[in-house]
């Protein structure tokens, strides 16, 4: 398996591309060509508009991505947001979740992780507001926790939902729509049949197919780091 570089023509081949390689950040890592942002052609990569605003195909096609290919989005690797394929995800969840913090009784994490299990699917804005970070200095403060919870696969992206102007046309660079993995997918999908350390080595010998001159070290710390 060899990474592509500016050779994906539209969103179909990204979809199929996501389920080819598995893992795949939406916006360069610093590791060449490992991104969305790297195999599209540049023609779908962010552009200014001489009389204001932007297009980004690229940026517009998250929402159809995660719909039609069933994979999951997040900051999950490098502090990145990231396309991980259903075949990959059980063995990605089983090992982040091993390694990461547990989510403390009465902790703040735990009262968001409560919210969303309670109404199965939040934009982050109504997250946001229903425990109580209405603060316009308390939004990072949330981001950070959403953020945490997001690295131990707790909560994914299953949607992106844009404000309106007057004339009905969307704006602005969306909210995702939060919930569980195993309101998203099902719990069955969710589990992965082995240890957390089968699913790490399952993944590193994966990854080494498509990134031949990484060590394993490397991948290891890739795979085990949220930010």
């Amino acid at each position: 398996m060899k990474l592509k570089y500016h050779s994906v023509r539209n969103q179909a081949e990204l979809i199929t591309y996501i389920s080819q390689i598995g893992f795949l950040p939406l916006l360069r890592t610093g590791i060449d060509g490992w991104s969305a942002e790297d195999a599209l052609l540049p023609i779908y990569n962010y552009s200014p508009l001489p009389e204001g605003g932007w297009e980004w195909p690229l940026w517009e096609w998250k929402s159809d991505i995660i719909q039609e290919s069933r994979c999951a989005y997040g900051k999950f690797l490098l502090g990145k947001a990231c396309f991980i394929s259903g075949e990959w995800w059980a063995d990605f969840m089983n090992y982040r979740s091993s390694i990461a913090p547990p989510v403390a009784d009465g902790s703040i994490e735990e009262m968001i992780l409560l919210t969303l299990q309670e109404h199965r699917r939040m934009t982050t804005r109504q997250l946001r507001t229903a425990c109580g970070f209405t603060e316009p200095k308390m939004r990072g403060k949330f981001d950070t926790y959403i953020r945490r919870l997001e690295t131990g696969c707790r909560i994914v992206t299953e949607d992106f939902v844009y404000p309106k102007d007057k004339h009905g046309n969307p704006y602005g660079w969306g909210w995702a729509v939060l919930t569980t993995p195993q309101q998203l997918f099902g719990k069955e999908a969710c589990r992965a049949h082995c240890s957390p350390e089968e699913s790490l080595r399952k993944m590193v010998q994966h990854f080494l197919k498509f990134l031949p001159y990484a060590t394993e070290e490397s991948i290891v710390s890739i795979l085990s780091r949220g930010a």
